[in-house]
């Protein structure tokens, strides 16, 4: 769960959709 934290700091500049699609593809 961490890991997402770190990435939201990354796509921060992301829109929400775009940092969910990425969120996923992490996961």
């Amino acid at each position: 769960y961490y890991n997402n934290e770190r990435i939201s700091l990354k796509l921060k500049g992301l829109s929400p959709v775009e940092y969910r699609t990425q969120a996923l593809r992490a996961a």
